[in-house]
């Protein structure tokens, strides 16, 4: 459907908002049916997927980093479609990247394809295909890497150690708590085949959020799986839930997560307690305060991981709705960002938003309260580590954040993203003051994504604007302003050049 360009006023994206975010022309695209596949030969010591969908996948494998697009590009055409292609995408990622050693780094390739695909959603018709064509390329630098240190490529499951139905869940459970990665790659291919995929699910939300190893990037995992398999279908669900088990399971190799008291694993045992002391009733809770809120954000900045656990079950049990502490939860990872802007700063937020998206789809009431507590943990782990990691966290406060005039002289969206390559800071300030202003928060989203397909070079430009975009309608009204505020000290600014890849993405489809 044609995006409704004057209810959005979409920073005038023609021409004239084009030079005025510093974007080169936009290509004009449109959607396409989808393409039908052909039988091929496969190496046994592959894994086999879906006989359909193969054939794309083999073509994503095979076909050359510098050729990848034009072929992708010939094939949207003839007819591909635009569901065939994310599925594809994402399939090739599992079975060509390896989690591991640390699920991350080039493993991006996989995690990044759910974000891709929310940015496609929100994007105008002509340019839905650039989030895609970027994690193309970004999944052909991550298979390049994967061959140069391991080789790797997903094999079959040994099917002679596949348990029947009747036993599968509770060989999956007994796997995954004594880490066995052989037992929990057969566990987890009989479960697939025979539960249903919100009883997956639930318990695969356990063991993402289990521990702390990696910043997050296993809770990650969970909720991006779970959203993608939404989008391209459970028949896929098999390899992508070996991968993910094969994930979650990954230590270092001189750990014992099972006997040892290692403080990665320890929030995750003593929130297991620590979440029976909640009131029974607490979903009841009605009680709203911003204070309650303003008093748990100082506590994020200090408190111990079991001291902040302890603080958000005293809110519960006091009455306080579980908003007032998610509320704390997004804009106290929002000011880690503000504070020490980069890689582990932005993946609290990330993190805060997967761990939320899994409370909101489970139905354990127990896993509920053991994911709000173990996101609260997360944050203050992540904080200590960046206190040690990088230099000193600043001393923003976003809670007492002033606004700064916008000089009116442009539209707003596009002066705060022009000081987004000038000064963060200053950046952070006027957007607290949009947020204040009768402008549509929507269309500083609209701006600042176009700028991450035309100058995005990194697969958490993606993952963290998807995240904000989304999160910024999941916190009360009454912090919105200071969390729009957060999100620019890791959004891409107007200054920067467009990158290469847009420019070959667009001569390939616009051609």
């Amino acid at each position: 459907m044609t995006p409704d360009w004057t209810r959005r006023n979409f920073l005038r994206a023609t021409t004239a908002g084009s030079t005025l975010l510093g974007l080169e022309g936009l290509a004009q695209f449109t959607g396409l049916p989808p393409v039908s596949a052909a039988e091929t030969n496969l190496d046994p010591k592959l894994v086999r997927l879906d006989p359909e969908i193969e054939p794309l996948v083999r073509l994503l494998e095979e076909t050359s980093r510098d050729r990848l697009l034009e072929e992708v590009a010939a094939r949207i055409k003839k007819g591909l479609g635009y569901r065939d292609l994310l599925a594809a995408l994402l399939l090739a990622g599992i079975r060509n990247v390896q989690p591991r050693p640390s699920v991350g780094f080039k493993f991006h390739a996989v995690l990044v394809v759910h974000s891709a695909h929310l940015a496609s959603q929100a994007a105008p018709d002509r340019e839905r295909w650039l989030p895609l064509f970027w994690a193309l390329d970004n999944f052909k630098s991550s298979q390049a890497e994967t061959v140069k240190t391991s080789g790797w490529r997903m094999s079959p499951v040994e099917e002679a150690k596949v348990p029947p139905a009747r036993k599968a869940r509770q060989a999956f459970v007994d796997a995954m708590d004594r880490w066995d990665e052989s037992a929990a790659d057969a566990a987890v291919a009989g479960l697939v085949r025979t539960a249903g995929a919100a009883e997956v699910y639930e318990l695969f939300n356990r063991y993402g959020a289990r521990d702390l190893r990696d910043i997050g990037h296993k809770a990650i995992y969970v909720s991006q799986s779970w959203r993608a398999l939404q989008c391209v279908g459970w028949q896929h669900a098999e390899p992508v839930l070996r991968s993910l088990a094969y994930a979650l399971l990954a230590h270092n190799k001189n750990e014992d997560p099972i006997k040892g008291d290692l403080p990665v694993d320890r929030p995750g045992r003593r929130n297991l307690e620590v979440a029976a002391r909640v009131n029974n009733n607490w979903l009841e809770n009605d009680k709203d305060d911003p204070a309650a809120t303003t008093d748990l954000l100082a506590a994020l900045r200090q408190a111990s991981t079991a001291e902040i656990s302890d603080k958000v079950v005293d809110l519960l049990n006091k009455g306080y709705r579980a908003q007032t502490v998610w509320d704390a939860l997004h804009v106290g990872a929002g000011e880690l960002l503000s504070r020490q802007p980069g890689i582990l700063g932005l993946h609290t937020l990330t993190l805060t938003n997967a761990i939320h998206y899994a409370f909101g789809a489970t139905g354990n009431d127990e896993t509920r309260r053991w994911l709000l507590l173990q996101n609260a943990a997360f944050l203050t782990h992540i904080r200590e580590d960046m206190n040690h990691r990088g230099k000193p966290l600043n001393d923003i406060r976003l809670d007492t954040l002033d606004p700064a005039p916008l000089d009116g002289k442009t539209d707003a969206a596009a002066e705060i993203l022009a000081d987004v390559s000038r000064n963060r800071d200053l950046a952070a300030r006027k957007a607290l003051s949009y947020a204040r202003g009768k402008n549509d928060p929507q269309a500083f989203f609209d701006a600042a994504r176009l700028l991450v397909f035309f100058k995005g070079s990194d697969s958490h430009d993606y993952k963290f604007s998807s995240a904000v975009f989304e999160d910024y309608f999941r916190v009360s009204p009454v912090w919105r302003d200071r969390f729009l505020a957060a999100s620019v000290y890791n959004l891409r600014g107007s200054g920067g050049p467009d990158t290469a890849l847009v420019k070959r993405a667009h001569a390939a489809l616009g051609g």
